[in-house]
């Protein structure tokens, strides 16, 4: 079986324990795993460091925290892509997902307790929306 299976990260450790658990399961499927982290705006700040000027944008942070994290997953053997959008984590997700037509999705089940079960969360909302199957990766 092959294909893709996305996984949300947003360089918290517990992002970073469902990253790994993607990564097994992607491994398991002989699927590529992609990486994607969502942004909240478009902001683009100019700041000066050591008399220079750098333009710093939430896309490219973003970006950045996908290709890390894709590349110390593909590090283990597995085949990953990155992707950074600017949306809700669960909107992105599951737009990603039907982008790729994604076999799965993997999110943790942080704030998946309490009043966030109440109220909402990533996974749950992901859970609700998706176009595949969502599996939800025990990171507490």
């Amino acid at each position: 079986m092959s294909g893709i299976v996305i996984v949300g990260v947003d360089g918290s450790e517990t992002a970073m324990r469902a990253a790994r658990t993607a990564a097994d399961l992607a491994s398991a499927m002989g699927a590529t795993l992609n990486v994607v982290t969502a942004y909240a705006s478009d902001k683009t700040e100019v700041v000066e460091i050591a008399g220079e000027d750098w333009t710093v944008s939430d896309s490219e942070q973003a970006t950045k925290v996908a290709q890390r994290v894709a590349l110390l997953l593909g590090a283990s053997g597995v085949s990953t892509t990155y992707t950074a959008a600017h949306g809700k984590p669960h909107e992105v997700l599951v737009s990603e997902a039907e982008r790729l037509e994604a076999k799965i999705i993997v999110v943790g089940n942080r704030r998946m307790q309490g009043l966030g079960r109440v109220l909402g969360s990533v996974a749950n909302t992901v859970a609700h929306n998706a176009p595949c199957d969502v599996f939800i990766a025990k990171t507490n």
